[in-house]
């Protein structure tokens, strides 16, 4: 097994981490929604309509553009609600479960493509360039998979996966015969993956060592004109849970993490179940959280009345900005005050330590200056400072020039947290992504 070391980047150590690895179950949602936002790059048009009623598994949208690409619901029930937004766009699709075991069954002797379409899983993956749901016409040159998680709080996929382990060497099978390369997994040190047909690779370092994109950059970078697929590590077994029983398991395991929740642990629930019921009695204070549906870095800001969005595996609770007028501000010499940089005294002691974090940004935008905070937090061939600036400019052959296709808005993150400019370094990256689609489609 290749090992590859890392030293660029940092890991951001946050109060409310999971101390006991046993899992609990919730109580059945009251409404479970898809959420479209949660799958970049297709356009949804529906096959539901209010009123009307679903088994899990059945299509509920497909693709504008390409009819074959399918969103599924995760439940059987009623479709309650099509929650639109600005000009129609369609914000959410809320389903009331029903109780009833109702699932779509697949013929596994179909090709395995039109499988994976039809059976909602392929909308959980993600093809390079551009970080968007694969297009099923092109074939990938190799599929990554990571199989650990490095961002803050993040759950243990070992946990998440539980049982589902003894899928994913049939996983591995299905998605090899659909490249013309490798599946390439990664993971962390001492972790073990049953997975002969793999390219296994140990990645030793801090975050964002868990990034597929990361794994890829430092194993086998992405080129101009080349295509490849990535995923996690769960989705992997529950395609090759799909190719062993016909069926999609939309279970997931969400690890509740953060300092403003009372007790952090695994929760059982299903794919897009409402907050109220995974969050019941869990938090300290709601009206002074902050709930974010992923990673404090990548995860998204949701309210307690909306729902789990993908991948479906982790909410952090974080403090709410409490303290606006806090004496001398920045300038604070507070022991306990965080800096990666030595701004502050926390150099002097260890960085290992949990911290607190609330939800203020602490300063406004400034211009980019060369200091090479980017370069710091991104393991990967590319000059991140150059990079953002050719976005920002809109200069597409430089772009290409600077790594572009390699990457995707959460391989910055790190960057974006660290960054004294303050800029929104995710949005940039997603906005050139998206334009540079344009432009070559």
């Amino acid at each position: 097994m290749a090992i590859v070391r890392l030293k660029k980047g940092f890991d951001i150590h946050l109060l409310g981490d999971i101390s006991d690895n046993g899992i609990v179950a919730a109580s059945r949602p009251q409404t479970v929604a898809v959420i479209p936002d949660d799958f970049h790059g297709i356009i949804p048009r529906m096959e539901k309509k209010e009123g009307e009623h679903v088994d899990a598994g059945e299509p509920l949208y497909h693709d504008k553009n390409d009819e074959a690409i399918k969103v599924v619901a995760p439940v059987s029930g009623t479709v309650k609600e099509v929650r639109r937004g600005e000009r129609r766009h369609i914000d959410a699709i809320v389903i009331a479960p029903d109780g009833g075991d109702g699932i779509v069954t697949h013929d596994l002797k179909r090709p395995a493509r039109d499988v994976l379409l039809d059976s909602g899983l392929w909308v959980m993956m993600r093809q390079r360039p551009y970080d968007v749901v694969p297009s099923p016409s092109v074939r990938p040159r190799d599929v990554f998979v990571t199989a650990f998680d490095s961002a803050p709080l993040a759950p243990d996929l070992d946990i998440v996966l539980g049982d589902k382990r003894q899928y994913i060497a049939r996983g591995v099978e299905v998605l090899g015969s659909l490249t013309d390369g490798k599946v390439r997994i990664g993971v962390r040190e001492g972790q073990t993956i049953d997975a002969p047909s793999a390219v296994v690779t140990t990645f030793v370092g801090p975050h964002p060592a868990g990034n597929v994109g990361v794994q890829a950059a430092n194993t086998v970078p992405v080129n101009k004109g080349e295509t490849v697929w990535t995923l996690d590590i769960v989705t992997l077994a529950r395609i090759g849970e799909l190719f062993t029983t016909g069926r999609v398991s939309h279970d997931t395991v969400v690890a509740i993490t953060g300092e403003m929740v009372q007790e952090p642990r695994y929760v059982k629930t299903v794919m897009g179940a409402d907050l109220e019921t995974v969050l019941k009695n869990e938090t300290t204070n709601l009206a002074m959280s902050r709930i974010i549906c992923g990673n404090v870095l990548t995860g998204v800001k949701v309210e307690p009345d909306q729902w789990l969005c993908a991948p479906y595996r982790h909410i952090t609770v974080i403090p709410e900005n409490n303290k606006p007028d806090e004496f001398m501000g920045w300038a604070s010499l507070r022991p306990s005050r965080f800096s990666i940089y030595r701004t502050f005294t926390t150099w002097l002691g260890s960085l290992n330590k949990p911290v607190s974090f609330d939800s203020r940004i602490k300063g406004g935008e400034r211009a980019i200056v060369r200091t090479g905070e980017y370069d710091a937090m991104l393991p990967m061939d590319i000059y991140g400072e150059f990079l953002i600036k050719a976005i920002i400019s809109g200069d597409i052959d430089k772009m290409e020039q600077l790594g572009i296709y390699e990457i995707a808005p959460e391989d910055f993150a790190l960057a974006e947290f660290a960054d004294t400019s303050k800029l929104e370094l995710q949005r940039i990256v997603r906005e050139g992504l998206d334009k540079l689609r344009a432009e070559m489609s």
